[in-house]
């Protein structure tokens, strides 16, 4: 019978975490999770929530620290979300990561000879995102306040520096933030609908140092614009576009879908692994560049291609994975339900001289059933699929498709091993490989190795 009431004050030693970093502590059985409460750390919390099969704890004191316990460097760390793992070291944080994928596939999936090995992390885990999303509020006193949302709320942080963003970024934030004020732009509020300025988002080239800057309003009309670009273009140098993209949408979703140009060139370049890539305001790319192109040569070492194959690339985006294999096998053929993604794609291929890609945009099952009744036999399929994993009848097509290998790039173990166990059908599960391309964060990417048996 569980006796635990909401605001108890407790002791207990963390035996394990959950997939968030959260540290689990039992009470005959019952798992209370505490955040930032590492392993083996002995520690007093209170119970602020009380459910049937679990509770959540706040941590009030560490007891007895562990070895893997860091000072946050960043001083907006407890208020803000956008970061969940800075008071443990990064070697904990790889292995956290491992564990987790070792949890699904090992303990919980029927995945027991498959290999898991460590997590591959960066010699510096920080300043590494190429694209940051700022939303713009109000404070109590009427100045712009521009940064991330306080945890599990809508209440934005305002901030002067984010360790994960790219060190450009938010110096181009404290000057947009300054002009803001200054020049009296609108601000949109959530819960009014009104306003006009809602997000700023940053775009930077990794290897070209390209910089595009977005403003996102909620309408078309932007008086200070030509100030603030020609203020922009005077502090950033390297700036190749300015764009506004209006969203009129009282929705989560940032971006709307109309974008005008108002300097510069339509799209900025960036290249990964020797192929360069022109990426729009809402095109998807990777966000973490250096790690993107450890994951993609992972995911080519793994098709161990010889040079003869016929590769399939499903969600296949812009063209990032297809293009990075081009040169090494003899056709590749990518499907993509974006309409956009799929222009951009073509172009890559035409910019880089890779003519032996076709793309063509549909959703990926029926597409390949039309290309296999045209003849069109892959070696490889390679899966790169959103957050929920496939589409069961995209899984049954693979199944009737048979090609002798899948690799399966996911963001999401849990959906990438519910999809593993349909793929058992026909398939063994090889290998996989967790990749760190958030850190600081709990996110995990896996590329998988499936055979036909």
């Amino acid at each position: 019978m569980n006796t635990i009431q909401k605001n108890d004050i407790k002791d207990g030693e963390v035996i394990d975490l959950t997939h968030e970093g959260h540290g689990v502590v039992k009470i005959d059985n019952y798992p209370i999770f505490v955040p930032n409460a590492l392993i083996d750390e002995k520690i007093e919390y209170k119970i602020i929530k009380v459910k049937k099969n679990f509770a959540i704890g706040k941590l009030m004191n560490v007891k007895q620290e562990s070895k893997e316990r860091i000072e946050p460097p960043c001083v907006y760390y407890t208020k803000c979300g956008g970061c969940q793992l800075q008071h443990m070291s990064y070697p904990a944080q790889l292995a956290m990561k491992k564990e987790q994928v070792v949890n699904l596939f090992h303990r919980k999936g029927d995945f027991k000879e498959t290999t898991i090995n460590d997590t591959v992390g960066m010699d510096n885990p920080w300043r590494y995102r190429n694209k940051s999303q700022i939303p713009v509020g109000l404070s109590h006193d009427k100045n712009v306040k521009m940064g991330f949302y306080r945890q599990r709320s809508h209440d934005i942080i305002d901030m002067d520096e984010c360790l994960i963003q790219d060190d450009q970024h938010q110096q181009v934030m404290n000057v947009v933030k300054q002009l803001f004020n200054d020049l009296k732009v609108s601000i949109y509020n959530e819960r009014s609908k009104q306003g006009l300025m809602r997000h700023v988002v940053i775009r930077t080239g990794y290897h070209s140092d390209d910089l595009m800057i977005i403003f996102v309003t909620n309408g078309k009309k932007f008086k200070q614009a030509p100030t603030i670009i020609e203020k922009l273009l005077k502090a950033f140098p390297n700036v190749t576009n300015i764009k506004q993209n209006i969203n009129k949408t009282h929705s989560n979703v940032i971006m709307g879908d109309e974008s005008i140009t108002l300097y510069g060139k339509d799209k900025i370049e960036d290249s990964l692994s020797e192929v360069t890539f022109k990426i729009s305001d809402r095109s998807f790319y990777q966000i973490n560049s250096a790690q993107t192109e450890k994951l993609y040569q992972l995911a080519i070492d793994y098709a161990q291609l010889s040079g003869d194959e016929i590769v399939l690339d499903t969600y296949c985006g812009i063209g990032t994975i297809s293009l990075s294999m081009a040169s090494q096998v003899k056709h590749v053929y990518g499907v993509e339900v974006v309409p956009e993604a799929i222009a951009d794609a073509q172009q890559n291929a035409t910019l880089n001289q890779l003519e032996n890609t076709t793309f063509v945009c549909g959703k990926a099952e029926d597409t390949i059933l039309k290309w296999q009744q045209e003849g069109i036999q892959p070696d490889v399929v390679m899966v790169d699929p959103p957050r929920k994993g496939c589409d069961e009848s995209f899984i049954q097509t693979l199944l009737t498709l048979t090609p002798q290998k899948i690799v399966y790039i996911s963001c999401n173990p849990a959906t990438q091993q519910r999809d593993a166990a349909m793929l058992q059908e026909k398939y063994k599960l090889i290998e996989i490989t967790p990749v760190d391309m958030f850190p600081q964060t709990t996110h995990v990417e896996t590329v998988a190795l499936f055979e036909l048996k």
